[in-house]
């Protein structure tokens, strides 16, 4: 059953009363915040796609809400997060808990937030910006737009990790699967031991850098190749037999669907693997995760710059530094695709407002440009690519394309910020949809934050 709030705040408990008011005195911000969240706005969504009548009570969405706000701005997790509120009587008072209130386990937290989902974040993320248009906060008639990366939770992939993670993933379900079920996999042969023997022995080559490491590497990949292929034979295996059986235990399902997600991606490692030793590095769909099968490299359009495995993110703002605009992007695309998305995105929350459009040259293209004009707006600050004409040097000389390209620099600053401040730099959420998840919860936690220093 969906609890919006706790009703036992209404009403001051007894120990509110008799310890000093001071100790839970929240600061500034907080006090700010906990105000805005109180809108009904906010809870619209929750009671438009969870409510129901049935079941125990939910946690509070009201306490839901700031505890990811807490956790986000504060960076911390989980289990960290449970335990500073706990500790904490300000804290509890913006979570809306009594001192006899107990907060939400961190494992309740992390099931809440797969429930709701990365449509509900964003909903939430509209209804803040509509909330602040109507109280003319913002007035959303400029936008500059940009990219960035978020990182996966993944270690940096090699081929010869990405063959050892798939021994060892593989063996460990087909370890669980012998405890629920005895008898099963009698045959299957664990190779971790050897497999890890032949890792660690290719690491000390590669630190030596004695000019062997090449030749090394190829019989480590051959090595670690055979041994996942008679990783992947053995689970096979283990599957024929799950498949005979007629009486199953209930967690049998879920690690059979394990287990062939991760004799899938084996299979694939494999492949790639195969082809990177015949020569062939150039791989479209290669795999860098078996953990999070959707991350992507991805090369920033910087000089020196790393390359990064995640997820590309389109970040729109509007004046006051307010995010209007947010899109977790699959694979790579190029950035003078992103544009028209971006600039409907923030459209859509201000209809006929906009009324200039700022972004780096890697958003430039004719079209692109005459798009914005013939959609009503009236200053498009885009440099182009390539050699400029005297005609076109002439129109990005003008005052206001350079004010415009100043305001556009901010969102650097902005992207940074997120980053460091908000947990955009790595995602501790896998698959598109974690992301997603995690990407809508850090740049709402921020637009609060930012909604409170410009009211």
């Amino acid at each position: 059953m969906l609890r919006i709030d706790n009703s036992s705040q209404q009403n001051p408990s007894l120990w509110e009363t008799v310890l000093p008011p001071e100790l839970f005195q929240m600061n500034e911000e907080l006090t700010q915040v906990d105000k805005l969240l109180d809108d009904e706005c906010f809870f619209a969504p929750f009671r438009q796609r969870f409510s129901t009548t049935m079941g125990r009570p939910t946690t509070a969405v009201a306490t839901y809400l700031r505890l990811m706000y807490l956790k986000h701005r504060y960076q911390l997790g989980y289990e960290v997060l449970v335990k500073e509120v706990s500790d904490s009587l300000a804290w509890r008072r913006f979570c809306h808990l009594d001192l006899g209130d107990r907060v939400p386990d961190s494992t309740t937290l992390i099931k809440l937030t797969h429930k709701y989902g990365a449509d509900t974040v964003s909903t939430l993320n509209d209804a803040l910006v509509l909330k602040l248009k109507e109280g003319k906060v913002i007035r959303g008639r400029k936008l500059r737009i940009d990219t960035t990366v978020v990182e996966s939770d993944i270690h940096h992939p090699t081929d010869t990790g990405l063959l050892n993670d798939g021994i060892r993933v593989i063996t460990r379900v087909v370890s669980k699967l012998k405890k629920v079920i005895p008898g099963i996999g009698s045959r299957f042969v664990k190779h971790t031991r050897k497999a890890k023997k032949v890792y660690l022995g290719l690491m000390k080559v590669m630190k030596g850098r004695n000019g062997k490491d090449k030749a090394a590497l190829k019989n480590a990949q051959k090595k670690l190749i055979e041994i996942t292929e008679e990783t992947i034979v053995g689970g096979r295996a283990v599957q024929a037999e799950l498949e005979l059986l007629r009486e199953k235990p209930p967690l049998v399902d879920g690690l059979r669907g394990q287990l062939s997600d991760w004799i899938e991606a084996a299979e694939k490692v494999v492949r790639q693997t195969q082809e990177v030793i015949k020569g062939n590095r150039r791989l479209p769909r290669r795999l860098v995760s078996l953990f999070d099968v959707g991350a992507r490299p991805i090369k920033r359009g910087k000089s020196r710059a790393d390359t990064e495995f995640g997820r590309k993110v389109l970040l729109g703002e509007t004046d006051h530094g307010i995010i209007t605009t947010y899109d977790v992007l699959e694979e790579n695309p190029a950035d003078t695709a992103l544009l028209k998305p971006a600039v409907k995105g923030h459209k859509r929350l201000f209809r006929k407002r906009l009324k200039a459009v700022a972004g780096d040259r890697g958003f430039y293209s004719q079209a692109n440009e005459d798009w914005l004009e013939g959609s009503g707006v009236k200053r498009v600050s885009i440099p182009k690519r390539g050699k400029a004409s005297g005609e076109r040097r002439s129109y990005q000389k003008q005052s206001w394309f350079k004010r415009l390209q100043r305001f556009r620099a901010g969102i650097e600053a902005r992207i940074s910020l997120l980053k460091r401040k908000f947990g955009l730099k790595r995602s501790r959420l896998r698959g598109s949809l974690g992301v997603n998840i995690w990407v809508g919860q850090g740049i709402f936690a921020y637009n609060l934050w930012k909604a409170v220093r410009i009211a």
